[in-house]
């Protein structure tokens, strides 16, 4: 049968929509198996007043069966077979013939029994029950309480509407009862509407002024955008967080357009985008990436014969473009040397210093990062540009529009005449902001961003600011994560290991937390990012931990491991590899370190496998050396023949002390090869 619930409220941010659609639909969906009730096709919609989940329910609980256990089979009938006083009177307290007992087995024997079938409760009983504990349950970034009402929500809930099939499903939650009716749009169709079911739920919407279903609001802005700019042959500045956000926010959205003085296009094409963007959520308009005079605007209304939204729009940004244009010109007559230098006056951190100190560390960094990467060319610009990454602090347009910080430097740096080199890494340093931001495209901004980041994550732990789950006020998890990517995505080959001492060192003595202990909780933090990146990848768990086992001082090496492993895991080869090391792992579990003594091998079985072992050895070496992980996979392979027979046909722990040490020195340099490359016992054999 089809469920239906709406949950009326007053406007909802776009992220809160979405997280509670998703807690609804999963706690929902585990709440109705728990109880045994059958479901399927679970759809959620949202807009910024409704929160939706359809799906189809059984009409009822599975039928389930209840054994009632009663004496041991030995206590209930006798020798002969016969009925005891103790199986007539079980019998009589349930209501069946002694002959309708049945024997249930248990884990203390056979015991006599009833078998009874107990008929499923309704659903509706069930989701009326399930409901106002899991609409209680949700939880969002910020909640809130209304009136004298004592439940906790992302805004005052207006109404709920539920059905289960075509007929009410009624339900309180703290004094709201459930009905049968919703309304449409607030503004514009408030009027109360009775649907019978969801299809007649979304047309009777529609014609409210209610398009429930997100993905159709986002394709009737997209297509209304088209309609507008294809006259102009312009489209908008893509902008994916701004479109999801208008999504959200309206209803029955309404695409306008307007425009502004051909006097402000001057400005920076991101100075225009970000100033529409920020309090007006307006799209910049571009043809062939050049800014034109005018803005797209989504609007939550039917329609705007006499304008007023876009004239409204058009008064306001004005203002703001005045505003950006006053602070582009001022910014401008400070010199950039006489910026840097009252950087002193800004903090960092309080433990920490100003950034003067942090510009001052990152040009170590970076001349550090060019020499470890051979790249000694640019090492001149990467320094200069690390000078330069933080002066935009201090200008108007920063201080204006926060989110420009690193992009203003950049244009800054870039209008006082530097290289490309400058400028460009100056401008992409804070890349990549997120897991889907682009990374930096220039070389020298990849080099800044990894010195900013790691400076910043050395020096936060450093003076003891521990990230949890729930917390991480430095966006820690974003900069390692970013670290990571930039070296996986960009193919830089150096030790992160060193990198961080580096770092440690460049903050000389400051540090009440021993080095050794700062760059421990460096590389484990580093190690679960790496790991989450890869998992988010789609990798298989148990490979990549495999791949990170060996360690992670080179995270680009670790990315090569991770993809040949996964690139030969339906290798014929790859299961008995797997046993091998599995297998090799036990025998050597808690064994001291020995070493070889080949004039000790005795068996031809065990000088074969030593001969095998040290030519692939050589050979993976220069493989591993070169980053070639698929063929030194494919190489260490080969030992496999040798190694079975070996285990066939030699007896490692032998009861000669020095014979048996020297079978286990082999094993523990097979296994030292193999975790050069992978921690094949971390993978999960089919």
């Amino acid at each position: 049968m089809e469920f239906l619930l709406e949950i009326n409220t007053e406007e909802m941010p776009g992220e809160h929509i979405k997280a509670a659609l998703r807690q609804m639909a999963g706690r929902i969906g585990e709440g109705l198996a728990a109880s045994n009730v059958s479901s399927s096709k679970i759809r959620t919609y949202g807009t910024c007043r409704r929160l939706v989940i359809v799906g189809d329910f059984a009409r009822e609980q599975k039928d389930r069966i209840e054994d009632i256990i009663g004496p041991p089979k030995t206590v209930a009938f006798d020798e002969d077979g016969e009925p005891t006083a103790a199986a007539a009177g079980f019998a009589k307290k349930n209501n069946v013939n002694v002959q309708n007992l049945v024997v249930i087995k248990t884990g203390k024997g056979d015991y006599m029994g009833v078998r009874k079938i107990k008929k499923g409760k309704p659903t509706q009983d069930i989701l009326a029950r399930l409901l106002p504990q899991t609409i209680s349950s949700l939880t969002f970034p910020k909640m809130m309480r209304w009136g004298e009402n004592t439940l906790r929500f992302s805004r005052p809930i207006r109404s709920i509407f539920c059905m289960f099939g075509e007929t009410p499903l009624p339900f309180s939650l703290s004094g709201i009862a459930s009905c049968n009716s919703t309304t449409g749009h607030k503004i514009f169709s408030p009027a109360p509407i009775t649907p019978k079911n969801f299809s007649d739920y979304r047309k009777s919407l529609a014609k409210s002024y209610v398009l429930v279903d997100q993905e159709t609001r986002r394709q009737v802005i997209l297509k209304q955008i088209d309609e507008n700019l294809a006259p102009l042959e312009a489209g908008i500045l893509p902008d994916k967080q701004l479109l999801e956000k208008l999504t959200y926010d309206v209803e029955y959205p309404y695409v306008f357009m307007g425009g502004f003085p051909d006097e402000y296009l001057k400005l920076p094409i991101e100075v225009l985008s970000t100033a529409m963007r920020e309090g007006q959520n307006l799209f910049s308009v571009v043809r062939r990436k050049k800014q034109l005079p005018c803005f797209i605007g989504v609007a939550d209304v039917p329609a705007d014969k006499k304008k007023m939204i876009q004239k409204g729009n058009e008064r306001v940004l004005r203002a703001r473009l005045e505003d950006a244009r006053f602070f582009w010109e001022q910014d401008l007559k400070i010199k950039l040397g006489q910026r840097f230098n009252d950087l002193d006056r800004v903090v960092y951190q309080e433990k920490l210093g100003s950034y003067k100190d942090k510009a001052q560390r990152l040009k170590r960094i970076v001349s550090y990062l060019a020499n470890r990467l051979d790249v000694k060319k640019q090492k001149k610009h990467a320094v200069e540009a690390a000078e330069l990454s933080k002066v935009d602090l201090l200008t108007e347009m920063v201080r204006e529009f926060p989110s420009l910080q690193g992009k203003m430097g950049g244009l800054y740096v870039r209008e006082a005449g530097y290289a490309a080199d400058v400028w460009k890494a100056v401008y992409e340093h804070y890349q990549p902001l997120s897991m889907e931001d682009d990374i930096p495209s220039s070389l020298n901004g990849a080099l800044l961003s990894i010195a900013d980041k790691l400076d910043s994550i050395v020096g936060i732990m450093g003076v003891g600011v521990e990230v949890t789950g729930s917390k991480d006020p430095f966006g820690l998890r974003r900069q390692a994560q970013g670290i990571c990517r930039i070296v996986l995505e960009k193919k830089l080959d150096f030790s992160l290991f060193r990198l961080v001492d580096k770092v440690i060192r460049s903050y000389g003595e400051i540090f009440e937390t021993s080095k050794a202990k700062i760059k421990s909780q460096c590389v484990d933090f580093f190690r679960g990012r790496l790991q989450y990146i890869f998992e988010n990848q789609g990798y298989r768990y148990d490979i990549v931990k495999a791949s990170i086992a060996p360690g992670i001082e080179n995270l680009y090496f670790t990315g090569l491991r991770l993809s040949a492993l996964d690139g030969l895991k339906e290798s014929a080869q790859f299961e008995p590899m797997i046993l091998i090391a599995k297998r090799v792992n036990n025998i050597l579990r808690e064994q001291p370190p020995y070493r070889i003594n080949s004039a000790l091998f005795q068996e031809k079985d065990e000088r074969e496998l030593y001969t095998t072992f040290s030519i692939i050895r050589d050979n993976v070496q220069s493989m591993i050396a070169e980053g070639n992980f698929i063929k030194a996979q494919r190489m260490l392979f080969r030992i496999k023949s040798s190694i079975n027979t070996f285990f066939d046909n030699v007896l490692v722990m032998d009861k000669d002390k020095r014979i048996r040490k020297n079978r286990l020195a082999l094993l523990q340099a097979i296994q030292r090869l193999l975790m050069q490359i992978a921690d094949y016992s971390q993978i999960v054999a089919d």
